[in-house]
């Protein structure tokens, strides 16, 4: 029988909200991303909260807040136990991620969905993995293998393959097709009908300008605002697309000696940048053959000013700058603090370089024509003082009174420890000597007596016993549990939580998180006079692009998720037309059976086949045509035996995949001359190679010897049985 595959989305469908699903694989529970928003709304979560506890495995393709952000929640208050498997780049920079997200808030608030104790739990539970790295699952995934590969769009990117016996299933969400300054291509058209593809709806409406034109555009639109001495403001994710636009300014800066500050700013730069020069292995090709011949490193950045605090902006030199801050979404965080300051004077600059999650004040601000009137939440922590900070304090002095009082109501009432108390009584005279003896071996075994013989005519040990509760450790000093708790209240988590998890936090001798403090909240009205402009650098593939790799997958089954009710649409009925006749799109707690309609059997081959059966190499397989007929089953298995006389012959068939690419560079060596024209590769004369719709490849021309050469050629390229 077949593999049964469910798919339930708990977010993220008919909407651009957060990616999270439930994959079920037979009996194994998949959580395929985990994701949440930067308002952090608690009702996104409600459909996860029942199926959080069954989940076996999760699996992160990213490692921004929409992919997994949820995670520390949902293991700290959802019941969320199971191993998460990521890429080695997910697990560090989502890590920071989350650390930049909680430390923006506490700084203004008093947040308490999750603190950065929950951060690290989360994150130490993780498997990493790389690419192409094949991992069978134990227990009760026995015989799924997971494996992850490049899906190209932020550091450690990842798109899943599942498979179970001779099924695929793939999880393909924000993949990119394009090879960039710092990561290659996606391998997502490598795969060939796998019997399930789930991927994204996101970008199918939307269509990219070429790149050298949008890059020269962003330029030119920052270099003129800082011309006419205004500021430029670029919110982004600390984890995210920022290492792509800071590598492209940081070249530019350096090769041009631009004296203007460049900024970097965030809780965790020093962490990211630091990361990010050691993780080159996961970049691309260009970035990798630089280090090993010259040993350059593209991001020791050299015109990037590192920043964790706003007193480290301020005082940089006055004048014009360009601020890379988090967050992305000004929902918190330094870029928000900016955006309020700068946004009263029309020649600052707001460069958005992603679509801002729906709900957030950068979704409000990137509408067009940009809102006159922007109403914003502001949120400030101020230090108790007067008769607050008394009362606060007359408070805690209670609780700990109360505190002091409970736990000497539960300590257990210590024997007198005088001599006088320890000597046993004399028996009394009116009881029986059997009596007393027995009153003398009881007091007998509650004494110490190791290496001390006992005279025979006296009762007991003639010495004081101490009964001392206090455990010691080896040398004999005194342990003192107490001694080693830290309270809440006197607690530097940004500092405590840094060292253990070797992430880079700088305080400026701020001690308002130790002090008792309040959060005061006001509304406003901003009029934002500075220019609004956003520049697609969120590097998804786009509509056309994903509607061409879609048809070279040509899945089985195709489940779109994550994008607006109007794009799923457009892809669904694009899909059933030019890919397959099976697309689903499922709603939020939906559940959908996706299962294959093939079923997969175990066959036995005779002696009598193997011996007539010759074999071909396939990268790490082996590859033949059987002719046989399957026998009566036995335990299981299908015997595949001989046919009777000569079996018929079959059509050649040729197994591969050719990109019409690879194939002119080798025309080329062998002195052919190829050229693109239309789609189509023109070789020699009169020769043309194509791609027909079904991905078969079609060679037309006249007969000649170079048509004979490159067929052959072409031939050459496929494994042939």
């Amino acid at each position: 029988m077949g593999t049964s595959v469910q798919l339930t989305p708990l977010a993220g469908a008919h909407s651009e909200g957060p990616l999270c699903y439930l994959l079920q694989v037979d009996d194994f529970r998949f959580l395929l991303d985990c994701g949440w928003n930067d308002v952090f709304d608690v009702s996104l979560l409600q459909p996860l909260v029942s199926v959080a506890p069954t989940i076996d495995a999760v699996l992160l393709s990213h490692s921004d807040t929409l992919h997994l952000g949820a995670l520390p929640y949902a293991i700290a208050k959802l019941g969320l136990n199971a191993t998460v498997y990521c890429t080695h780049p997910i697990r560090s920079m989502g890590h920071m991620q989350m650390y930049d997200h909680c430390l923006s808030r506490t700084a203004v608030s008093h947040f308490d969905l999750f603190s950065l104790d929950d951060v690290d739990t989360a994150f130490s539970n993780t498997c990493p993995l790389k690419y192409s790295q094949h991992f069978p699952l134990q227990g009760k995934g026995q015989g799924i293998t997971i494996t992850p590969f490049p899906a190209a769009r932020l550091l450690g990117g990842t798109i899943w393959k599942i498979t179970k016996d001779t099924e695929d299933i793939i999880y393909a969400v924000d993949f990119n097709h394009r090879k960039e300054r710092h990561l290659n291509a996606t391998v997502l058209e490598s795969f060939t009908r796998p019997a399930v593809l789930i991927t994204d709806a996101y970008n199918a409406l939307n269509s990219q300008p070429v790149r050298r034109q949008r890059d020269q555009e962003f330029l030119d639109i920052i270099l003129r605002t800082l011309r006419s001495s205004g500021n430029v403001l670029l919110p982004v994710e600390p984890s995210g697309r920022v290492l792509e636009i800071i590598l492209y300014l940081d070249q530019h800066w350096s090769q041009h000696r631009i004296n203007v500050p460049l900024v970097f700013l965030t809780y965790v730069v020093g962490s990211v940048t630091d990361f990010v020069k050691s993780s080159l292995e996961w970049m691309n090709d260009a970035i990798g053959k630089a280090f090993e011949q010259n040993r350059e490193n593209p991001f020791a950045l050299r015109s990037v000013k590192l920043c964790t605090s706003r007193k480290q902006l301020d005082e940089l030199p006055p004048g014009p700058r360009v601020v890379l801050a988090s967050m992305a979404s000004l929902e918190t965080g330094f870029a928000k603090e900016l955006f309020l300051e700068w946004a009263v004077d029309p020649k600052n600059l707001v460069l958005f370089t992603e679509r801002a999650q729906v709900g957030t004040l950068a979704r409000q601000l990137q509408v067009e024509p940009p809102p006159k009137i922007v109403k914003i939440t502001i949120s400030k922590k101020v230090l108790l003082v007067g008769e607050e900070l008394e009362a606060y304090e007359r408070e805690q002095s209670r609780l700990r009174e109360e505190a002091r009082n409970a736990a000497s109501q539960q300590e257990p009432v210590q024997p007198a420890s005088s001599s006088d108390d320890l000597m046993p009584s004399a028996p009394d005279e009116s009881s029986t000597p059997s009596e007393g003896k027995q009153q003398a071996v009881t007091v007998h075994h509650d004494i110490f007596i190791d290496g001390f013989t006992v005279p025979a005519d006296t009762v007991a040990p003639m010495f004081p016993v101490y009964d001392d509760s206090n455990e010691r450790d080896e040398y004999g000093e005194i342990i003192n549990p107490d001694d080693f708790v830290i309270k809440e209240e006197f607690m530097d988590y940004s500092q405590t939580q840094a060292n253990a998890n070797n992430i880079k936090l700088e305080t400026e001798g701020d001690t308002s998180a130790e002090k008792p403090s309040k959060v005061v909240t006001t509304d406003t009205a901003v009029v934002p006079l500075c220019a609004l402009t956003f520049m697609d650098f969120e590097g998804r593939a786009d509509g056309r692009s994903i509607k061409s790799i879609l048809a070279h997958v040509a899945p089985l089954k195709l489940v779109l998720i994550h994008g607006s009710a109007e794009s799923t649409e457009h892809l669904k009925q694009h899909c059933l037309k030019n890919v397959c006749p099976f697309v689903y799109t499922p709603r939020v707690g939906e559940n959908m059976n996706v299962t294959s309609d093939l079923n997969a059997y175990k066959l036995r081959l005779t002696e009598r086949i193997m011996s007539s059966v010759l074999f071909r190499k396939l990268g790490d397989y082996e590859l033949a045509w059987v002719d046989g007929e399957i026998g009566q089953n036995e335990e299981d298995l299908l015997p595949l035996l001989p046919l009777d006389g000569t079996p018929p012959p079959h059509k050649t068939v040729f197994v591969g995949d050719l990109r019409l690419a690879d194939f002119k560079q080798l025309l080329a060596t062998k002195g052919i001359q190829a050229e693109f024209a239309g789609g189509v590769l023109r070789c020699a004369d009169n020769i043309a190679v194509r791609k027909s719709g079904g991905q078969q490849l079609v060679i037309e021309g006249s007969l000649s010897d170079d048509y004979y050469k490159v067929r052959e050629l072409l031939y050459s390229q496929y494994h042939i049985v």
